[in-house]
């Protein structure tokens, strides 16, 4: 039997001297008695994907409004492409596999519905704004596990909380697990957003721009791959995780391809689509503002903690597409 104790030893024996151990965690805010089998980052890891916000990934949009084919990604399917492109890197760089693995899996919990455009509704109506990897933070501290006073949230470690929540924005994450997760998000939606566009028939194959497919692959598959090689090359025995400098330019052109063609595109978010998500977030948002009490029981009640537009904001980023659409048909109309 491999037991919890033998997994710590086996990291300090096989794993990098730059990865993070789990015997050596800076820990959680609670402290717990430790589990006997897996470690602590396999614990957060498990405790993500029984989380009630995982699951609720499945129907929330990549970057199609309602699309009408069966392949296209989800905010689900994009986080198990970026879990599978971290533990990738991990492995190959003797880093914690486990700790990208929960990192990844976490890192768009806060995430609303109706993709970015949700999030830009949000931002725009909220006071303070919104940051989807701040909610992912306030999801896994405190809106989901125990519900009793002082005993909120998961009660993850450090190293995951930080790499959730620094997965992007102007700071670094402080472990280079947490660095890895950061890099696979944009090298897994980049790719399989162009995937999904030439599915749809947005963009073509042809209209891609030249020099970065010449560097990287004309194909999603050789992207994918290329990116993850150079990235493992070129971060190998270092204390920072990075992409050569050509790779990390073609890697930014396509990103700015991919805003001015896909994800501002009329074609993909038409503006009877963009203003359908303002109405729905919009309306919803003001109605629950002026009728608290329809907020669901456990979160009407931490509206003395934390003030009704955060509790508001919390229900509403938390919807699945579906849900909110539902939501506004029954309280709004």
């Amino acid at each position: 039997m491999i037991l919890r104790k033998s997994t710590e030893q086996r990291e300090l024996e096989t794993l990098s001297p730059f990865a993070s151990k789990s015997r050596y965690s800076i820990g959680r805010d609670v402290l717990e008695e430790k589990c006997s089998v897996r470690t602590e980052y396999q614990r957060d890891r498990d405790r993500i994907i029984h989380s009630k916000a995982f699951r609720r990934l499945m129907h929330k949009t990549q970057v199609f409004l309602a699309p009408e084919g069966d392949h296209f990604r989800t905010r689900l399917t994009h986080t198990i492409e970026v879990s599978q492109i971290a533990r990738t890197i991990a492995r190959a760089l003797s880093l914690n596999e486990d700790l990208a693995e929960a990192i990844a899996l976490g890192h768009d919990l806060g995430h609303t519905p109706f993709g970015h455009s949700g999030e830009a509704v949000l931002d725009k109506i909220h006071v303070g704004g919104f940051e989807h990897n701040v909610q992912s933070l306030r999801v896994i501290e405190i809106l989901e596990g125990k519900s009793g006073k002082n005993q909120r949230g998961l009660n993850l470690t450090f190293e995951v909380r930080d790499g959730i929540k620094n997965h992007t924005g102007g700071t670094l994450p402080k472990t280079l697990e947490g660095q890895i997760v950061r890099i696979s998000d944009r090298i897994a939606y980049i790719n399989h957003d162009i995937d999904d566009a030439l599915r749809s028939g947005i963009i073509e194959g042809a209209d891609l721009p030249k020099k970065c497919i010449e560097t990287l692959g004309d194909s999603h598959s050789k992207r994918i791959n290329t990116l993850i090689i150079d990235l493992i090359q070129n971060s190998d025995g270092k204390s920072k995780i990075s992409l050569s400098k050509e790779c990390e330019t073609s890697m930014n052109e396509l990103r700015a391809f991919m805003f001015e063609n896909v994800y501002f595109s009329s074609k993909v978010k038409k503006n009877e689509d963009i203003a359908k998500v303002e109405v729905v977030i919009g309306q919803l948002y003001n109605h629950y503002s002026s009728n608290p009490n329809l907020l669901p029981q456990e979160l009407f009640a931490m509206i003395s903690d934390y003030g009704l537009n955060e509790i508001i904001k919390d229900y509403v980023a938390g919807m699945t597409d579906r849900f909110a659409i539902h939501s506004h048909n029954e309280l709004c109309n």
